[in-house]
């Protein structure tokens, strides 16, 4: 039985990406030498992991799936203690799968961010927001002031805010990274 691991995983991050960017999924797909197949395969038995009854904690699960985290952190957000968990992604070298886990290990946030030293896109211009370019944490800082908005998945975030023209847009994420833009007045 194959065991499910980091490569399992990316394929489970492209499959929800899908959706938005077939292209760069099918390309990405490629780059991991795996089939349309093999990435439906990969995210059922993602569902079936998540599902089980017998399941562990999503901690946990990350944990078995990507092994040891790159790095483990505290973190303080407003008045709450939590760990910050990051993993590499070869798909993404420059982005690394984040878990915060508060008290227990409950899991409060699973995403893409940029790496330690890496350096992010410079984000002035609507042009600048390319799909896969840059991350929600980003997009927040360079078009401050933001106002998150549900989004259509619990792997999907949506920020509305202005671009510098005086354009209103709202950017939608999955796994924390930039999927489309859409512009409003």
């Amino acid at each position: 039985m194959n065991t499910f691991g980091p490569r399992a995983f990316q394929l489970v991050l492209l499959r929800r990406m899908a959706d938005h960017q077939p292209e760069l999924v099918e390309e990405a797909r490629r780059e991991l030498g795996a089939s349309a197949a093999e990435m439906r395969e990969a995210n059922r038995r993602w569902q079936a992991i998540v599902r089980s009854p017998r399941s562990r904690g999503a901690l946990s699960r990350y944990r078995s799936v990507l092994g040891e985290p790159e790095a483990t952190a505290g973190r303080r957000i407003g008045d709450l203690d939590c760990d910050a968990l990051r993993w590499r992604v070869p798909l993404w070298p420059d982005l690394r799968f984040e878990v915060l886990a508060g008290p227990g290990g409950t899991v409060w946030n699973e995403w893409l961010v940029r790496a330690p030293g890496a350096a992010g896109p410079e984000l002035r211009t609507a042009d600048d927001l390319r799909p896969w370019c840059c991350t929600v944490d980003e997009v927040a800082a360079a078009f401050a002031p933001v106002r998150p908005m549900e989004g259509t998945a619990p792997t999907r975030r949506r920020l509305a805010f202005a671009v510098p023209d005086g354009r209103s847009c709202v950017a939608e994420f999955t796994w924390g990274l930039l999927q489309r833009v859409a512009y409003g007045s």
